[in-house]
């Protein structure tokens, strides 16, 4: 069974999703593939998981590095949870490329490994936020560039060094 929660960030709302094993999603409202694991039967309900990632996410939204991570049920293929679990190696306060990611799994398409940083589910504490073009373009986050450059800055991270396509 999978449950719900909803949690007030100061970048707007976000669905939590869990079960008995861990996070299985983690969205801003409206974003691109939101709630695209969630089960058509769920309910909302307070549950352990959700008081261990809003404690997380309470730390990350101060400014602060949370030092852990809670449980998390990944939900996809094979080849996508390779790349998430690759993204949770990826330092507060820095960032990667789609390229050195795509080297860091062992393959040559960089467009693969944006496929599965793309359709990451569990936004924020997978931080696919964390990942760029390597050319500096801040592309590719589901929930919008606006929120990517929000969350960088969070991190301390330079948003200056970066290129805004379209903006």
């Amino acid at each position: 069974m999978h449950y719900t929660q909803k949690y007030k960030s100061p970048l707007g709302n976000i669905l939590l999703a869990g079960d008995e094993e861990g996070l299985t999603g983690l969205w801003f409202d409206g974003q691109k593939y939101f709630a695209s694991n969630l089960a058509p039967e769920h309910q909302e309900k307070d549950m352990p998981i959700f008081e261990q990632v809003s404690k997380w996410l309470n730390i990350y939204f101060s400014g602060e590095n949370p030092n852990f991570t809670p449980p998390l049920h990944m939900l996809g293929t094979e080849f996508q949870i390779k790349v998430w679990k690759r993204l949770l190696k990826i330092p507060y306060g820095q960032t990667t490329t789609y390229g050195q990611l795509a080297r860091q799994c062992g393959i040559t398409s960089a467009q693969a490994v944006g496929g599965a940083v793309g359709h990451n589910a569990i936004s924020i504490i997978i931080p696919c936020h964390r990942v760029v073009g390597s050319n500096g373009n801040l592309t590719g986050y589901s929930a919008g560039i606006d929120k990517k450059m929000k969350l960088l800055a969070l991190e301390k991270i330079n948003t200056e060094k970066f290129f805004v396509p379209n903006k």
